[in-house]
């Protein structure tokens, strides 16, 4: 089973995205829910990125809307937030 572990970049982000646009929330919260059951979906266009962010992954929401993220393995012990 998949978690997301949520960053302080992200959090910002995503409350300064639903500040901005508030109509975008539930698009947000779906595309999330989707990024945990299949990363890979075809809805969410993932894809690896290159250069400066080269090892992480993309996904869309929208057309100028992207969620950057990365694989990571849990270790014992480490406590995750849960979308």
């Amino acid at each position: 089973m998949r978690t997301l572990t949520w960053g302080k970049t992200f959090l910002k982000a995503f409350r300064r995205t639903v500040k901005r646009h508030p109509e975008l929330q539930k698009e947000l919260e779906e595309t999330l829910r989707l990024l945990v059951e299949n990363p890979f979906a075809a809805r969410l266009v993932t894809h690896k990125l290159k250069g400066k962010l080269s090892g992480s992954w993309a996904c869309s929401l929208g057309h100028d809307l992207r969620i950057i993220f990365d694989f990571v393995k849990r270790t014992n012990g480490q406590k995750d937030d849960v979308f």
